[in-house]
């Protein structure tokens, strides 16, 4: 075997088609990458070689069909082949001598292309930003997919004596092989079979991204083995020499038992340096325990997508490719654009129905060398199961990042995003969440957005402390108290108590101060703001917290209307920093906060933590450093807009203003009596069992606000400025943490490095780094062409 491996590269290095066949392929593989802008990687502005493998593959179609067309081919047409076999060679050592022959040199002609990888390097920001274990494992699956398309090569060689038609075939049957099952499993009357797992496309498109399967591995190495097997199979027959039938077919059956078992027994290996296609134990426990099948269609696939939301597209892709592989088939997606080819008022009604399923379109404004430029984008997808359907924000945006740190966190927030979305789809029966009402809290117009939100994966209503048996208040899983204005008595403090050691999960939005902006517009632009009295001081001292008196004045805040005057019988409106409406940027990494934007309030207080044996506190948002701390009763007055804030009078420590707490609480009314009113039988618990809970220090964070008409707004967004804030998430974020104990929401934590091209640099020198990667490689090709030149002029010269 060594023998024929050895003279098929000697034979086919010495004459110039094969230099010329690699030289076209490295050219035409170099314009696609460095010239041409829909495929350049040098306009994706991403430190990777995605582009790369993912335009190989169609050179591979015609660059391995012409390096394998005249193995065999050529053989029968010159008729040596009867001179091959009166050597002391099996069919096994010389269909596989030509094999590894035409695969070492596919490996040849990819050799040069680490060129390409020098260069990304060298332009990555800071210089060597690139993800070498992505590329290795990206390497791996290019070349699995040239061994594959050689194996399908040397059986079209061996089926013909004319090298066009080998060629032809070889051709095709690599098409057919890399995308015709895709295209056949689209059809209607073929799309259960699940025929594009017979197709080259899916494994490769897993191994390409730098992550190993088992599975995609032993299929290659069957498809490249059933070929190998084909190719003697056809020399035996038309040689008419005996066919060991019981040897072939039982290699054909130990190849089928194979690709059988692999299916069941796999394992991965990520070589990213980050592990991010590593899907986490809690995701796979989802996966693998899928009820019913589950189907998501990503709205995120439009012609001329910004560089950006091609990464975003592709991340997104990776991950249900990654969510799909533990599912057993459970789980299916697709991309689709819903607004090609309609008509503008189909269009509108198109969109009109995705906002209804919460899929919000937004225009996008992209920078790009020519300037910048506006698009259309629905960047959501949909998860749909047993007739639910729960909408997943692919981007995550945040105020000061720039476009590429917020694709960055979008991509890390991926796996949480569709894992938590599949679940709420799939699960049975929703956890109970319940916003108490009784002491003059947010009403249900004011927390409209906030309960609709929530519904999707939760029951969600209104729970009155004062009339709800004790046993009914433990099947909640949350309980949230908003915006409380009114004393709580001592009963259904005892019950909120009780419900506590006994596992159950709170959200204090608590106001300790009395001010709103409707008040002081209604009372000439002046309000005294005073301390309220709602009774649960000694209670959220005893957990661990002391809510104060006190407003937080803070420069990083957002504005309120405000009319200037009558110009031509019209008010004058205009937008005011007020200093009462602090915006709290999250920095803590916990993953109720992690990456959310700014989180919008209204007349905030400062929280003071207290230290309570075995209680975990975790400061959740703060406000600025520049901020300033007035304590209660204060006068606030209108009157304070027309004057500039002085920046001296705003320097200190950032304030707390929410809190996580997670730990054993002692009971409140441990050593008391029972409350009077007490009128059912409930055994105090001294200790509670290890449960959690969030004091935030105003209300206001989880209200809507709400139009003239009476019609709310989305929580979080601010019809003034037109902005959209965080809140929301916030508050989806804090009930899958405070619901959910399997640990899902730690995947937000996740953390995936950007590596950008260095752009300046990059226009600078954009002509000199496409020359080195178009001609670089074509130059190691004809310097290896002059030294084997050399070698045969000196070897043969005597």
């Amino acid at each position: 075997m060594l023998s024929i491996l050895k003279k098929e590269i000697i034979s086919y290095l010495s004459s110039l088609v094969a230099y010329v066949t690699i030289g076209v392929f490295l050219l035409v593989l170099g314009l696609f990458l460095w010239v041409f802008p829909d495929s350049s990687i040098l306009d994706y502005g991403y430190a990777g070689l995605e582009s790369l493998f993912s335009t190989a593959p169609y050179l591979f179609m015609f660059l391995v069909p012409a390096i394998t067309m005249r193995s065999l081919a050529e053989e029968r047409k010159e008729g040596t082949f009867e001179l091959l076999f009166t050597r002391p060679l099996t069919d096994w050592q010389i269909v596989l001598g030509k094999y590894f022959a035409s695969v070492l040199l596919v490996l040849f002609a990819l050799l040069p292309t680490l060129v390409y990888y020098f260069s990304v390097s060298t332009l990555g920001t800071p210089q060597g930003n690139i993800d070498t274990g992505a590329v290795i494992g990206s390497y791996i699956g290019l070349f699995l997919l040239g061994a594959s398309f050689a194996a399908i090569g040397l059986f079209a060689s061996s089926i013909t004596k004319n090298q066009i038609i080998a060629f032809t075939v070889a051709v095709f049957l690599c098409f057919f092989f890399y995308s015709g099952f895709d295209s056949l499993s689209q059809l209607l009357s073929l799309q259960d079979l699940g025929l594009q797992a017979l197709g080259i496309t899916e494994h490769y498109q897993s191994v390409s991204r730098g992550v190993l399967d088992t599975r995609n591995l032993i299929y290659f190495i069957l498809l490249a083995g059933i070929f190998v097997w084909l190719t003697i199979f056809v020399l035996i027959k038309q040689r008419q020499k005996q066919l060991r039938g019981s040897i072939m077919f039982g290699i054909l059956t130990v190849f089928i038992a194979i690709g059988v078992c692999a299916q069941f027994a796999f394992t991965r290996f990520d070589f990213t340096t980050e592990k991010r296609f590593t899907i986490s134990p809690v995701s796979r426990q989802i996966m693998d325990s899928l009820p019913k099948p589950v189907k998501v269609t990503v709205y995120l696939q439009s012609n001329g997508l910004p560089a950006g939301f091609k990464h975003l597209q592709s991340a997104t892709r990776d991950m249900l490719s990654d969510l799909q592989a533990y599912s057993h088939g459970k789980l299916q997606f697709n991309f689709v654009d819903p607004l090609k080819g309609l008509s503008e008022e189909q269009q509108n009604s198109t969109l009109q129905g995705l906002s209804d399923k919460g899929l919000t379109p937004q225009n996008w404004s992209f920078k790009t060398d020519d300037g910048v430029v506006q698009k259309l984008l629905i960047s959501s997808a949909l998860v749909a199961s047993n007739g639910k359907e729960i909408p997943v924000n692919l981007l995550q945006r945040r105020l000061g990042l720039s476009d590429e740190e917020s694709i960055n966190n979008s991509i890390q927030n991926l796996e949480y995003a569709f894992s938590s979305a599949i679940k709420k789809a799939t699960m049975g029966g929703k956890p109970q969440i319940g916003f108490t009402e009784g002491h003059g809290e947010l009403t249900d117009l004011q927390l409209n957005d906030a309960m609709k939100s929530l519904s999707d994966g939760y029951e969600v209503g209104r729970v009155n402390l004062a009339t709800i048996p004790f046993g009914a208040l433990q099947n909640l899983k949350l309980l949230v108290i908003p915006k409380p204005d009114k004393k709580f008595t001592e009963l259904e403090k005892f019950k909120l108590d009780q419900y506590i050691m006994r596992g159950g999960r709170v959200l204090w939005a608590i106001d300790q101060v009395n001010a709103e902006l409707d008040s002081l517009r209604g009372h000439g632009g002046e309000q005294l703001a005073f301390a309220k009295q709602l009774n649960l001081d000694d209670q959220l001292f005893r957990y661990g917290v002391r809510i104060n008196y006190d407003l937080i004045a803070d420069m990083s805040c957002s504005p309120i209307p405000v009319s200037m005057g009558d110009l031509g019988g019209q008010a004058q409106i205009q937008l005011l920093p007020w200093l009462f409406y602090p915006l709290f940027m999250p920095v803590s990494k916990h993953p109720v906060v992690k990456n959310l934007d700014a989180i919008r309030s209204e007349f905030a207080s400062t929280i003071d933590l207290l230290q309570v044996k075995n209680i975990k506190q975790t400061i959740l948002l703060s406000s600025s450093p520049y901020n300033k701390k007035l304590s209660a009763p204060h006068i606030l007055s209108l009157q304070a807009l027309e004057q500039a804030p002085n920046p001296k009078d705003f320097q200190g420590e950032p304030k707390t203003v929410a809190v996580l707490l997670e730990g054993k609480f002692i009971s409140d009314w441990r050593n008391r009596p029972l409350p009077d009113s007490l009128k059912e039988q409930v055994n105090i618990l001294p200790e509670s069992k290890p449960t959690k809970m969030i004091v935030i220090s105003d209300g206001d964070i989880l209200k809507n606000q709400v139009g003239a008409d009476g019609s709310p707004y989305p929580l979080g967004y601010d019809r003034y400025t037109q902005k959209t804030y965080g809140n929301k998430n916030l508050l989806l974020n804090i009930a899958d943490y405070m619901t959910d104990d399997s640990g899902l929401i730690a995947l937000r934590t996740k953390e995936i490095k950007i590596r950008l091209l260095n752009r300046p640099r990059i226009r600078n020198e954009k002509m000199y780094w496409q020359l080195v990667n178009t001609v670089g490689p074509l130059l190691l090709v004809l310097i290896c062409a002059i030294f084997q030149h050399y070698i045969r002029k000196r070897k043969y010269a005597h």
